[in-house]
């Protein structure tokens, strides 16, 4: 068949999920917009909300979640093995995303609080998936952008350039008009994290968190002097860089 200029056959594509939530499998899943179109281009080997299918033979191997347990890094590493392309998808594979909030504690006061006195097979961290093989491509959010993830599908099946927005999310907030959030007397981290959500928190009146990680060169001496300035707390700045764990190079520095 004729695939997107391409005499190929449909691209087979797999969604596996890890420790996680799978509200990035669930943002694929639905229905309004373009999804039957960008179905029709792939061959679905793996995808738990959308189908039985159960292979591991992928094209495009899209990864959602954290590791967490031992297991998980063998049954990455299998996937990486089959995929011809590996694409991180959403906060926690890109970053260890909110699971990595429990590597602030002792991993036994994880265990007992959550499991009492179960034995359980967890590693003391919670790890972003490429401390354990190569990935090829990363879309960070939480979740992440639908169109985004279909975009970037068809860019790779085209070999057509990838790039994310490399401005930070203030650009998508100005654009929409919005009041900025400082000051109103918010800790925001729309001026250091990367755009492509459309500043869809920052619009419903709720601070950015940083789930996309941090934007191309950003002054990060600049932002906490803002903070400062505008008479917030750094401490409450420092929690919100730590929440999705996408800023730990620049906390680690500070430290």
């Amino acid at each position: 068949m004729n695939h997107l200029g391409f005499d190929t056959e449909k691209l087979k594509i797999g969604s596996f999920d890890f420790t996680c939530c799978e509200g990035c499998q669930l943002q694929l899943a639905n229905h309004e917009s373009t999804l039957p179109e960008f179905l029709a281009l792939l061959d679905i080997r793996n995808f738990r909300e959308i189908s039985s299918e159960r292979l591991d033979d992928s094209d495009i191997a899209l990864v959602e979640g954290s590791i967490t347990r031992s297991d998980e890094v063998e049954r990455l590493k299998a996937i990486r093995a089959q995929a011809k392309v590996l694409v991180a998808y959403g906060t926690c594979a890109c970053f260890g995303g909110m699971n990595a909030q429990k590597n602030k504690f002792p991993k036994e006061e994880c265990i007992r609080t959550v499991y009492g006195d179960k034995q359980i097979d967890t590693m003391p961290e919670a790890h972003k998936i490429s401390d354990f093989v190569q990935v090829d491509y990363s879309i960070p959010g939480c979740p992440v952008s639908k169109e985004e993830v279909e975009r970037i599908v068809v860019s790779i099946a085209t070999r057509s350039p990838i790039a994310l927005p490399k401005y930070p999310v203030c650009v998508e907030c100005k654009q929409r008009l919005n009041t900025c959030l400082f000051d109103l007397g918010e800790v925001c981290l729309g001026p250091i994290s990367r755009a492509g959500c459309d500043a869809v928190c920052p619009s419903g009146k709720t601070v950015c968190l940083g789930c996309r990680g941090p934007a191309d060169d950003i002054n990060y001496a600049s932002f906490t002097e803002l903070v400062r300035d505008k008479g917030l707390s750094t401490e409450e700045m420092r929690e919100k860089l730590a929440f999705y764990n996408g800023f730990t190079e620049y906390l680690n520095h500070e430290g």
